[in-house]
């Protein structure tokens, strides 16, 4: 089977078998785009290859090639997850019994433990206490904050979201996330309030829970749900700016208030498993890096009960 027929043939896999988002298929495309490049790059032609050809030596070159291509150094994750999409491609000709190089054979370089960036209880009052709450703005931009600490939202969870997906009589609504993946998550009374009263100064019939407002109210009826819509980018730059405004000197994000939902729960002695599902971790793995932030904090509660 030739490489260009194969990689089709995965990525229709994934798409109607597997039911994988469109955002992972195209992360998959992307990948094997750079393994056909790899291949050109070796003056092997990507239309005429045949996928039994893939051998371990071509799959560890792919590897060196992915560094080597790269404008500036990259991570271990980002080499590893490039490896991930070989060995899944692999995986799926062995289920089309099409003889090619074991996906076991490719290891995946061991990362650091990865480091987790929360607010401490005094930053999160010092970051949710900084804008003026007379603008409709201002309104937007801390129910946007409260809504991703109260629940743990990723920001792709968060952009999605339009006014029918939240119920703010119940204060609990439906996501889905990772893998398609449906949890349902949980506001606090006082996110709740806030986000009502951000949609109660609106003065528009769109759909997205959160817009933009740097456009003229005149033209607002004109434009579609989609225009109107905040970017992932806007948000992490909205809160930078006001953690910035607040005196608060990490370098945090979006993803910073769901570490911090995160490490608040632990803290508060919330089981890991409940976290992991208000997280929608597909694996307890991941949620016990949170562990590690709230050790010295376990230890301290140790000491003080167990004399």
């Amino acid at each position: 089977m030739n490489f260009i027929e194969a990689q089709k043939d995965f990525l229709d896999w994934l798409e109607v078998i597997k039911n994988k988002s469109p955002k992972t298929v195209e992360q998959y495309d992307r990948h094997l785009r750079k393994f056909g490049e790899y291949l050109e790059d070796k003056n092997i032609d990507s239309f005429d290859f045949e996928v039994e050809k893939i051998d371990l030596k071509l799959a560890e070159g792919f590897r060196t090639y992915i560094h080597k291509q790269a404008l500036k150094k990259i991570s271990i994750k980002t080499a590893n997850a490039y490896m991930i999409t070989l060995r899944s491609f692999l995986k799926f000709l062995e289920k089309k019994w099409v003889t090619a190089l074991s996906p076991t054979a490719i290891d995946l370089i061991k990362a650091e433990q990865r480091q987790v960036e929360f607010l401490t209880e005094e930053e999160l009052q010092k970051l949710f206490q900084t804008p003026d709450t007379n603008t409709i703005i201002w309104k937007r931009d801390i129910a946007i904050m409260e809504c991703i600490y109260s629940t743990g939202l990723r920001i792709s969870e968060l952009t999605g979201l339009n006014r029918q997906d939240i119920n703010l009589n119940t204060k609990e609504f439906a996501v889905r996330g990772k893998g398609r993946k449906v949890r349902v998550v949980y506001l606090t009374d006082h996110a709740a309030k806030l986000i009502w009263e951000y949609l109660n100064a609106r003065q528009d019939s769109l759909s997205p829970l959160f817009l933009r407002h740097n456009v003229k109210h005149d033209n607002i009826d004109v434009l579609e749900d989609e225009q109107m819509r905040l970017s992932r980018f806007f948000i992490t730059g909205m809160i930078k700016k006001y953690a910035l405004k607040s005196g608060i000197l990490k370098d945090i994000s979006a993803h910073t208030l769901r570490h911090s939902f995160a490490t608040t729960l632990l803290n508060a002695w919330a089981d890991l498993r409940s976290i992991q599902e208000m997280l929608g971790h597909a694996s307890i793995n991941t949620t016990q890096v949170y562990t590690h932030v709230t050790n010295p904090k376990l230890k301290e509660t140790h000491k003080k009960f167990m004399k």
